[in-house]
């Protein structure tokens, strides 16, 4: 890099550096003592240059390592506009097919884009409360069962804290949980208990359906089954989007969280296990998504900028909360008997 000597400077500036490390596509500097507040001085100095400094523990020492800052495409919110109209198109017809009726196809379409949206609504915010730039959600329509493959945000610049990768990383899930729970009580008092037939898909609710099937549905006696309504189809996939989300795995929300809480050689075994109980759930399309996106794609997750500094003592009371929503969500794929 030609402005290896001005970055030094830099650095200099800020810490006392030990020793240069010059590779072929980056460089690092190793230092003797580290300040986050001065950290963000060179964040905002190196941003001005087209540099990004990533900071992590090293040997009792610091590494700051120096990679290229990413430009960020122009965002067109026409294409957020349209994929969310035929997103609106696709998710009524699937709530269509699944109960044969227009009302209960719109009623589908409005339960899970009104927990889709949420979720991912929420870590745009999360993102503008850490001036973290980033798109307004990309909802996905496909051929599915449920007329979708969710949706998603675009984070066009790096992540400065812990405690902003931890925010954007629990912000969905908690949000699309929140929205599931009525959006299931209202689904559940709108189904209707019936006999047991073969070839109908078999539903294994997680525990919160559970405590809530409790309260809502009738007793179901032996040789019959809750045939849930749209509404509650949508609220119980709005709880699968928030497991599966929560599986801390790569760049999943999970993930985000994972290295918020942990070094980066942790976050890799975590994710590991995540993966592993991805597949005894039975959820097999979706760990091979994982599988393939943590060993091929994402090969490393970075974390934040500073990776020395620890998240607050709220955020880690909220990790454990995060966990209960996550157990309470546990639930194998269902079959068909």
């Amino acid at each position: 890099m030609e402005s290896t000597n001005f970055i030094e400077n830099y650095v200099s500036n800020y810490f006392n550096i030990k020793s240069v490390h010059i590779e072929e596509k980056t460089f690092y500097f190793i230092v003797w003592d580290y300040n986050k507040d001065k950290f963000i001085h060179l964040v905002s100095d190196l941003d001005k240059m087209g540099y990004l400094p990533f900071v992590d523990e090293y040997e009792g020492d610091y590494k700051i390592n120096i990679v290229n800052k990413p430009e960020p495409g122009e965002s067109k919110i026409h294409f957020n506009i349209i994929l969310f109209l035929v997103t609106i198109v696709t998710t009524i017809s699937a709530g269509y097919l699944f109960q044969g009726s227009i009302i209960d196809g719109i009623a589908f379409s409005i339960a899970i884009m009104a927990i889709i949206g949420t979720h991912e609504s929420a870590h745009f915010f999360a993102a503008r409360k850490h001036g973290i730039k980033a798109t307004l959600p990309y909802f996905i329509p496909a051929p599915t069962l449920i007329g979708t493959f969710g949706a998603v945000i675009n984070v066009k610049s790096a992540i400065p804290t812990k405690n902003a990768l931890f925010d954007l990383g629990v912000s969905g899930p908690i949000a699309g949980f929140l929205v599931a729970i009525p959006v299931l009580i209202v689904g559940f008092y709108l189904s209707h208990v019936a006999p047991f037939q073969t070839g109908s898909m078999n539903f294994y609710p997680p525990l919160i359906m559970q405590v809530l099937m409790l309260f809502t549905t009738p007793q179901i006696p032996a040789g019959y089954e809750l045939y849930v309504h749209p509404v509650a189809f949508a609220g119980w996939v709005g709880i699968i989007i928030t497991m599966l989300n929560l599986m801390p795995v790569a760049f999943l929300d999970g993930g985000h969280i994972s290295r918020a809480l942990f070094n980066e050689k942790i976050h890799q075994y975590v994710s590991i296990a995540g993966i592993i109980v991805t597949v005894v759930l039975g959820w097999y399309f979706m760990a091979i998504l994982m599988a393939v996106f943590f060993l091929l794609v994402s090969k490393r997750h970075p974390g934040a900028l500073d990776n020395v500094s620890k998240i607050t003592k709220t955020r880690k009371i909220a990790a454990i909360l995060v966990f209960i929503i996550f157990i309470l969500c546990l639930s194998p794929a269902p079959q068909i008997f």
